[in-house]
């Protein structure tokens, strides 16, 4: 086939392809599109999951209506300067709307603040209709009906109507985090409403909105992160360690205001709660990153997903050092979820009390009476009589309940009562250690229940790794050095590299073009497999410029000698020991939960008891 110029509906179809993977595509364009006019309101209509209707509607400047014809132009916009490096907008290529028309039936219905009547526009699967005079508010309307018509093939890779309006929901809430400022309603016939009030754009206000979005839950759980690195500046939310979820979706980044979906920031979050999780948990986070235009490419994505840095340590590094931080001036904090899962394990089922009788229930009481045969009341062998505090509540008959070995111990023994500044810590005064494996710890306005083997485990760990990385690893010298090849970029950047990793007991040096010798490894690794350790650490350094491979295998070593060296369950504590480690827990950063990223302690406010027995 000779080679040819393609048309302009196949090279818009082509583009389509690219930038329109669904009807979540569609709506993320046209509310882009909007929130770069101006918009203070931005209203979405679906119908069929996006594939019948998508309608988006905003206040914004609108668009004259000498420039409708160019809004449907190719490579035609008006959010781009001269320098493709300086780019303050969510769109700048100028290919999303002749994109959708290529596929679709859309309109384009605008008007300016100065224009007395608005204007409209129509593409057909392509073709294009006149410019007409139209009736409309202030602001833009563009509507897309029978999406892919032109494109039938791609119908067959939709997901259904339920899944791609799940897509439409979650590309507005992504966009709406970073715009709190703008009000957002997402309806639909398809759908249940989804209404975003606009807020502010103060730190308090982006909170209001992630709340909106994200549920009340996450600003009770959420640490507030705000710093600053080489022109870098990083501000956000993230969860405490033990607010965490089964998958990653609500991990939020944006770079300059643009939802982002990076490997090198979702790597930099794990990284940095890697000590604090369970492996198949997830931290909940929202985080903003803004930078000079300059220093990233966002013109490496067809949807503009991912984004480049042009120092990606510098932001890896900001990421994990600004939330250890945060964790750590946080101090001591639980999740709410937990006093509420403990609430709900509390309160009893509707079904242990509910009897078949009237709501009253005073008929079935009196004929169950009247069928036990009792002819008269006895008040000592009533169930309601008041308690009889001298027959059984003595000291003499509950000496009985004193003899023989007890499976718990009471911290008020030798004390009056718990001093009041140990009541107002953030643990409180230890009462009791019961199931000889659980402290009861008392506040001024809480119950306190710690897991005593969970939580040295974590002070153990935090002890072991200050020791580890205060100073040099100590290293042991291989008998022969270990020659591992390697492609020759590969021993360059480990090479580069060889004092961090000397500092961690690695001592490794050019062997050749294509290959390092190792000398010398940790000696906390003993034997161990050295090719394999090189090879995790190039390809580490390859991908994110760090040797947190090496680091994590060293604290994973100091994890399990945390385990096995920490107060074990089945072990009664003295008052004073109970009281020492809740003062080293409300010291120790992360103490919320240990090593495996189970939770340390449960807090239950008094409120929440008074709410059980009805006080409340």
């Amino acid at each position: 086939m000779p080679i040819r110029q393609l048309s302009e509906t196949m090279i818009n179809q082509i583009a389509a392809g690219e930038v329109i993977e669904r009807p979540a595509s569609v709506v993320k364009e046209l509310v882009e599109n909007a929130l770069d006019a101006g918009a203070t309101r931005v209203e979405i209509v679906t119908a069929g999951g996006g594939l019948n209707l998508i309608r988006v509607s905003d206040d914004g400047s609108g668009i004259p209506e000498k420039e409708l014809a160019l809004a449907i132009a190719r490579h035609c916009t008006s959010k781009l300067a001269d320098d493709i490096h300086d780019i303050r907008s969510l769109g700048f290529r100028g290919e999303a709307l002749p994109s959708i028309g290529s596929v679709a039936r859309l309109s384009i219905r605008s008007r300016t603040a100065s224009s007395e009547n608005a204007a409209e526009i129509g593409i057909d699967g392509g073709r294009v209709s006149a410019v007409r005079p139209a009736a409309a508010n202030r602001g833009t309307t563009v509507e897309v009906r029978d999406l892919f018509l032109a494109t039938p093939p791609r119908l067959k890779f939709m997901k259904g109507e339920r899944a791609e309006s799940s897509a439409i929901g979650d590309v507005v809430k992504r966009i709406a985090i970073a715009f709190p400022a703008v009000r957002f309603t997402l309806a639909g016939p398809d759908r249940s409403t989804l209404e975003l009030p606009a807020t502010d754009d103060s730190p308090e206000g982006r909170l209001r909105r992630v709340a909106q979005v994200m549920g009340a839950d996450f600003p009770d759980n959420a640490i507030a992160i705000d710093a600053m690195r080489d022109g870098v500046h990083l501000a956000g939310h993230v969860s405490v360690p033990s607010f965490t979820r089964a998958n990653a979706l609500q991990q939020y980044a944006y770079v300059n205001g643009r939802p982002v979906r990076d490997k090198l920031i979702a790597g930099a979050i794990r990284g940095a709660f890697a000590d604090v999780l369970p492996r198949d948990r997830h931290a909940v986070t929202v985080l903003f990153l803004t930078l000079d235009p300059v220093i990233v490419d966002v013109n490496v994505h067809p949807a503009k997903a991912d984004v480049r840095f042009r120092d990606p340590g510098l932001v890896r590094g900001l990421i994990v050092g600004a939330i250890h931080e945060a964790l750590a001036n946080a101090g001591i904090r639980a999740a709410t979820t937990g006093a509420a899962g403990m609430m709900a394990a509390f309160r009893p089922g509707a079904a242990s009390y509910a009897h078949g009788g009237p709501a009253n229930g005073h008929r079935s009481y009196e004929a169950a009476y009247r069928a036990s045969g009792f002819s008269g009341f006895d008040p000592a062998h009533s169930p309601q009589r008041p308690l009889d505090m001298g027959d059984g509540f003595g000291e003499d008959e509950q000496a009985a309940f004193d003899a023989g070995p007890l499976h718990s111990a009471d911290a008020r023994a030798g004390q009056n009562e718990a001093a009041e500044t140990l009541l107002g810590t953030a643990l409180g005064a230890a009462r009791a250690q019961v199931h000889e494996n659980y402290i009861v710890a008392q506040t001024r306005d809480s119950l306190v229940i710690v897991d005593q083997h969970a939580a040295h485990e974590r002070l153990v760990y935090e002890a072991l790794k200050n020791a580890l990385h205060s100073r040099a690893v100590p290293s042991q010298m291989l008998l022969l050095p270990e020659i591992v090849d390697l492609p020759e970029e590969d021993a360059e950047r480990l090479a580069i590299h060889s004092e961090t990793l000397a500092r961690f007991g690695l001592g490794i040096e050019r062997f050749g073009p294509g290959a390092v010798a190792v000398r010398e490894t940790p000696s906390m690794l003993g034997e161990t497999n050295v090719q394999q350790l090189v090879r995790d650490l190039a390809d580490e350094i390859a991908d994110n410029d760090t040797v947190d491979t090496l680091k994590e295998r060293l604290d994973k070593i100091a994890a399990t000698m945390a385990c096995h060296g920490s107060v074990r369950s089945g072990r009664l504590l003295k008052p004073e020991e109970m009281n020492a480690l809740l003062r080293q827990m409300e010291a120790t950063p992360g103490s919320g939960t240990c090593n495996h990223g189970r939770p340390t302690y449960i807090e239950l406010k008094l409120a929440d008891i008074e709410r059980l027995f009805g006080r409340r």
